[in-house]
């Protein structure tokens, strides 16, 4: 017999785990004796939370994040294919999205493990949902690139192709390069195109607007390293 994958959600940020972790998800967590995370620091303190304090030592933890390399998701693989359950954790939100654990996925359906995913919270999906923008058409980006010529570049071609297309354009940045990229959108975006800006998504201090650049900058915002989720939408021109 195989194990099975698990892919968990975990929570967005410090959000004590029963406040948006569904039930059935904690009720499985002291089931499975591996996990392979992003981060071994933030799981270990996750399922704390949930339940397995002083249970924690006796788990075990594999590393699969950007740095891991064939042969990590492989030894992963390998414990799956011996039969052991795994679980797979990303360091916020849903895993094998926007994080490294894809692969770990592709490689078990190639093997005919059963891949199961629970529902949890998702930073992208819920901005896009709070955004008013278009949840028919749209794309998640992923990061934008660190130069800042090559990033304008960057966020006049996803407003090129909104304009075009009706799509809502996500992307998300480095918390510490928040306000730059916002400074960069307001620089090069027309005054008419959409912006949300969405922050600390289910924490108490969350924050998600939606305006339109010229009104954005007249009512600039000081971000900070918070985690945020950024979606542009232009005015067609038809």
């Amino acid at each position: 017999m195989k194990g099975r994958l698990f892919l968990i959600p975990s929570p967005l940020g410090d959000n004590n785990p029963g406040e948006v972790i569904p039930q059935p998800v904690l009720d499985l967590l002291p089931k499975i004796t591996h996990y392979a995370v992003e981060e071994v620091r933030t799981v270990r303190r996750y399922l704390s939370k949930a339940g397995l304090k002083g249970k924690i030592d006796g788990l075990s933890f594999y590393l699969l994040n950007e740095h891991s390399e064939e042969k990590d998701v492989e030894e992963i693989l390998e414990i799956l294919l011996d039969g052991n359950d795994v679980g797979m954790i990303s360091e916020a939100g849903l895993p094998a999205v926007a994080d490294p654990g894809s692969r770990l996925v592709e490689l078990s359906h190639f093997q005919d493990i059963e891949v199961i995913p629970f529902v949890g919270p998702s930073s992208l999906m819920m901005a896009l949902m709070a955004s008013g923008m278009n949840g028919q058409r749209f794309a998640f980006n992923g990061y934008l690139p660190i130069k800042p010529l090559e990033r304008k570049t960057a966020i006049r071609n996803l407003e090129k192709h909104s304009r075009k297309e009706g799509f809502a354009e996500l992307f998300i940045e480095t918390p510490y390069r928040n306000d730059s990229i916002l400074s960069d959108i307001l620089l090069v975006c027309d005054d008419n195109t959409r912006i949300c800006v969405a922050t600390d998504i289910t924490l108490p201090t969350q924050n998600i607007k939606t305006k339109s650049v010229r009104s954005w900058k007249k009512n600039k915002i000081q971000i900070g390293k918070r985690p945020t989720v950024f979606i542009i939408q232009a005015k067609s021109l038809n």
